[in-house]
């Protein structure tokens, strides 16, 4: 069976970001069946149209499988995984500004669509149990904040290897391609 690797971008985000191009090119010369979601509602994400979404899109699971996710795209991916069967297995996934808590919404507006993200908890321990390797990218200028709280849910909850990147920000379009395609160039699973 191919190993398949299912992008998700964040929130607000799109197929033909920089950094989702970028990933899909390099996957797929890696062997990889690479699918870039187009995530719905993507201006209002909704944890239970998000999680469906995937659960549509993946279909039956395997231990092939691979995932990677972009901020609010790496909590889909966790939610997800939670609503698997315990006996189902992740073979991998790589979460980019991925996040437990949030700072600088820049509105009432934002901070009414985050805090159900934030609010419902994650059974982190049977997401731990479920995929065999978690490798976290978060930024040293993460604009949402919260880089050390973040880091250590990841680490001590999940068992990820953490590794914060050098003034990448959010990893969006504005760090240009540069910066993007080089960053890109170093991610991999074992």
């Amino acid at each position: 069976m191919a190993k398949r690797l299912f992008i998700i971008h964040g929130w607000g985000g799109s197929p033909k970001e920089l950094l989702h191009e970028n990933l899909k090119k390099r996957f797929s010369k890696k062997g990889f069946e690479v699918f870039v979601l187009e995530m719905p509602n993507t201006n209002n994400p909704k944890i239970e149209e998000w999680v469906q979404y995937l659960n549509k899109i993946v279909g039956k699971s395997n231990e092939d499988d691979y995932f990677i996710g972009h901020s609010i795209g790496c909590q889909a991916i966790m939610r997800y995984v939670e609503s698997l069967n315990e006996n189902k297995k992740i073979r991998g996934c790589i979460f980019i500004a991925g996040w437990f808590k949030l700072a600088n919404m820049e509105s009432k507006e934002e901070e009414k669509i985050a805090e159900p993200w934030i609010k419902n908890k994650i059974n982190l321990a049977k997401i731990r149990k479920m995929i065999k390797e978690i490798i976290v990218y978060l930024s040293s200028n993460e604009y949402y904040g919260f880089v050390e709280e973040n880091s250590k849910i990841f680490h001590d909850k999940l068992g990820a290897k953490v590794i914060i990147e050098k003034d990448m920000g959010h990893f969006t379009d504005e760090e240009g391609l540069e910066k993007i395609a080089k960053f890109v160039d170093k991610l991999s699973f074992q």
